[in-house]
C-alpha cells in the first residue's frame, strides 16, 4: 500500500520548490510547525554527506482541531509530513504523507472522514506544483 503521494520538479531549485510547496500550502490553510533539514543533521551528526532533504510538518488547524476532537492521541501521527528532496535524477522531488494511510491504523471512524477530507486538500497541493 503507497503511503504518500508525489510529484517531480525539474528545472527548479530546491529553495525555490519549498517556496512554492509553503505558498500552495498556505493557499490551502496549511501553515509549517516544523522544518528538519536532513542534510545538515546527518552531516552534523554522523558527518556524511547526503542530498538536500528537508521536512516539513504541515498542518490545518481546523483539520487538527477535528481530529483532536475525536481522538485525543491523535497529536502522535500530527502534523502531516511532506518532504522535499533532491533525488537521483537531480530533479526535486516533493512527496506528502496518505493521512488515510497514516490514521488507518487507529480504530476511529470518525477519523477516516477527516482524513479522507485532508488528504483531498493534500493531493491539490501537489498537483497545484506540476
Amino acid at each position: 500500500m503507497k503511503y504518500y503521494f508525489n510529484t517531480v520538479l525539474e528545472n527548479i531549485s530546491f529553495e525555490e520548490a519549498k517556496e512554492k510547496l509553503v505558498e500552495e500550502l498556505k493557499k490551502e490553510g496549511f501553515g509549517v510547525l516544523t522544518q528538519i533539514d536532513m542534510k545538515a543533521t546527518l552531516k552534523k551528526k554522523l558527518d556524511v554527506d547526503f542530498r538536500p532533504y528537508e521536512i516539513l510538518g504541515a498542518c490545518h488547524p481546523q483539520y487538527a482541531y477535528k481530529a483532536l476532537s475525536k481522538e485525543g492521541k491523535i497529536g502522535l501521527m500530527l502534523p502531516c509530513n511532506i518532504i522535499v528532496e533532491r533525488n537521483k535524477a537531480g530533479n526535486i522531488e516533493i512527496s506528502a504523507i496518505d493521512p488515510i494511510s497514516s490514521m488507518g491504523a487507529v480504530e476511529n471512524e470518525n477519523l477516516r472522514v477527516i482524513a479522507s477530507e485532508v488528504q483531498q486538500i493534500l493531493k491539490k497541493v501537489i498537483e497545484n506544483l506540476s
